[in-house]
């Protein structure tokens, strides 16, 4: 079954724990164990969400991690590009290296549409919307 790779979720996870601009910076410690991710992973990945323009980190004795952008405003596809560029979207389902639109393989149209769909799907689904699910499902 295809899924978006565990960085995806760890850092989908982990930024569904911080507050929205101006509010209080948590510390990547309280995050990490607020989303079961491992602090050594997320402070990897902490640097690639802050270029991604996703997360504000504040410096100091009070300072923490901050989201950059209300969670409306970050979407899912957004994160995903994020800590992983676009390599769990490959160019071929099967791999194959040879695979373009001139020389395709037996799945190459199938995967071409599900692709589109799928971002098309993240593009629209943002981190609020992630929270609102978990509180629904008692999760926060």
């Amino acid at each position: 079954m295809l899924s978006l790779a565990k960085t995806t979720g760890y850092a989908i996870a982990a930024m569904s724990r911080l507050e929205a601009p101006g509010g209080r910076p948590a510390s990547l410690r309280i995050v990490a164990k607020q989303a079961e991710v491992p602090y050594a992973y997320l402070a990897k990945r902490m640097p690639e969400l802050g270029a991604g323009g996703l997360v504000h980190s504040v410096r100091g004795k009070h300072g923490g991690v901050l989201l950059a952008r209300q969670p409306s405003e970050i979407t899912l596809l957004e994160i995903s590009e994020a800590v992983e560029a676009r390599q769990w979207l490959g160019r071929c389902l099967l791999g194959l290296a040879t695979c373009t639109d001139e020389r395709s393989c037996p799945a190459h149209e199938f995967w071409k549409a599900t692709r589109a769909q799928i971002e098309t799907t993240l593009r629209g689904v943002t981190l609020a919307d992630v929270i609102a699910h978990e509180k629904k499902l008692g999760h926060r």
